[in-house]
């Protein structure tokens, strides 16, 4: 049996009471259930070979996309307070007089391309103070993306999970300033940063090879403005469980949250490590959250679900009284302001 420690960034501080740390359990981080999860590629066998997507039909059929909204002028001139859904799980945001750039992809995954364009040319992307890596899966931590944004950003600062750095380091060359956090650590942004950001829980796990199965951490990010107090939750990939609890125990209620609701489907596949509309709209009145902005969908085709099958099942769960928050579903580029979600 492999030997289990904790582990934390010694030089953050730690604000969950009595917090001990990430458990590892030999090379691997445990998830948010202190188990480790460790997908099987029989799995993904029995998903891509053995079994038959029962809407394989409708899914053939569906060509919904995203509908896509130009932002390159919000982005020369960003006013304050404006958040822009960029597809997939990237955000843009303008907040507290700095700009946010969460799990940028902006171009095509290895074998799978992108179901609409981007709503800006990537160049455009500049001026970013902080970009926040959930974690290391290709889907949200695109090589190429991180490249193109270090040249174009030189003061850009990174912020990710523990053990992101020595990954960026292989996987991308050369970075800005990288700081790793391990879960309900917060980052160092400088006594005079507007916002706090903090890493969060997160039921997933991490693999980009062979041989590196759990060795980074995954999770989620908060950010609370210090004066108003008002908070922005970032999910990343989540399944379902106990530490949405937590995190509205140590923050609720949340003001705005942006939670998946794609690539879901086969079940025994996506479980363990995604969310469905309905877990994410749940999780939303866990969260106590104001508003809901849903993400991880309409991008890229992970998944047996038809493409407009996630948009119209959280939009249905809205309609019948089931979401406590307002629901917000932008066109991929359409700012919103977040004086509207008060």
């Amino acid at each position: 049996m492999p030997s289990s420690r904790r582990v934390r960034n010694e030089q953050l501080p730690t604000i969950r009471p009595n917090y001990p740390g990430n458990l590892m359990v030999g090379r691997e981080f445990a998830n948010a259930n202190e188990q480790l999860y460790e997908p099987a590629f029989s799995t993904v066998f029995r998903w891509k070979v053995l079994s038959k997507n029962p809407q394989a039909e409708a899914k053939k059929q569906d060509t919904w996309a995203p509908a896509v909204q130009p932002c390159a002028e919000v982005l020369r001139q960003p006013p304050e307070g404006t958040l822009i859904w960029l597809g997939h799980a990237s955000f843009w945001l303008r907040w507290g007089g700095r700009t946010f750039l969460f799990d940028p992809v902006l171009f095509d995954l290895p074998l799978i391309k992108r179901r609409h364009p981007l709503p800006c040319a990537p160049q455009d992307l500049t001026g970013i103070d902080y970009l926040l890596l959930s974690h290391g899966h290709r889907d949200h931590l695109d090589d190429d993306s991180i490249r193109l944004l270090a040249r174009q950003n030189p003061g850009m600062q990174v912020l990710g999970p523990l053990r992101v750095a020595g990954l960026l380091k292989r996987t991308a060359g050369a970075l800005p300033p990288t700081q790793e956090a391990g879960w309900w650590q917060q980052f160092d942004l400088g006594p005079d940063a507007p916002v706090e950001v903090v890493y969060l829980p997160a039921a997933h796990w991490h693999r980009r090879g062979i041989g590196d199965l759990n060795t980074v951490l995954w999770g989620s990010f908060l950010l609370r403005e210090k004066e108003s107090g008002r908070t922005l939750y970032f999910c990343g990939d989540s399944a379902d469980g106990p530490h949405f609890v937590q995190i509205e125990e140590q923050f609720g209620p949340l003001d705005v949250v942006l939670l998946p609701i794609g690539a879901y489907k086969p079940a025994f596949m996506m479980q363990r490590s995604h969310m469905n509309p309905n877990e994410a709209a749940k999780i939303s009145n866990q969260l106590r959250a104001g508003h809901f902005v849903p993400m991880h969908y309409g991008t890229y085709d992970l998944s047996d679900e038809p493409a407009s099958e996630p948009l119209r099942t959280v939009e249905q769960v809205a309609a019948e009284g089931m979401l406590n928050a307002q629901l917000h579903t932008p066109a991929v580029g359409q700012p919103l302001r977040l004086a509207d979600m008060e």
